[in-house]
């Protein structure tokens, strides 16, 4: 009797160890300024470019965010796609930039833009804020809650953070 409680003792605790070793890289998106933040995330998978897609508050056109997390969790700019360089838009490329023009769509794309996170703030309108990825597309608005920013990060989760969590799906 004292093996069999030993080796159910070792099974908890092996199970509770496992639940705590991060394994899942994810992209996050974590409440700032909050003193019990919740966690939303969307698991990569083996995809690790996904899009940020909004509707631009002032001139209200669509703006294409991309990105890719490296290896090591940093996350890569790629490319802004938007189709007017009014109020708030970039006109011209900066230095480590390239800007094209075709077909009445600019394109900004970064040579070497990494962050190791950036914050989202998620406005009090009712304008079009998705997560792209995997072919999924996840409207923020649905879950993220509006007047409050978010900081994204690519981090790897453990069961238990997953648990605590809340998964970013179109399902809801």
């Amino acid at each position: 009797m004292k093996k069999l409680t030993i080796v159910v003792f070792i099974i908890i605790c092996a199970s509770f160890v496992l639940c705590m070793i991060p394994y899942e890289r994810s992209i996050i998106f974590m409440e700032t300024r909050s003193e019990n933040p919740t966690t939303y995330y969307k698991e990569l998978e083996d995809v690790d470019e996904f899009k940020i897609i909004y509707t631009h508050s002032i001139h209200l056109t669509d703006v294409y965010e991309s990105y890719v997390a490296l290896p090591s969790n940093a996350i890569q700019m790629l490319s802004m796609e938007y189709s007017d360089v009014a109020i708030g838009m970039p006109g011209y490329a900066e230095e480590g930039q390239t800007l094209l023009y075709e077909n009445g769509i600019y394109k900004l794309q970064y040579d070497d833009a990494k962050l190791t996170n950036f914050v989202l703030h998620i406005g009090n309108v009712d304008f079009r804020l998705d997560l792209q990825h995997n072919n999924e597309t996840v409207e923020l608005k649905k879950f993220l809650t509006r007047g409050k920013s978010y900081d994204v990060q690519i981090q790897k989760l453990s069961l238990y953070e997953k648990m605590k969590g809340v998964e970013l799906n179109e399902q809801k």
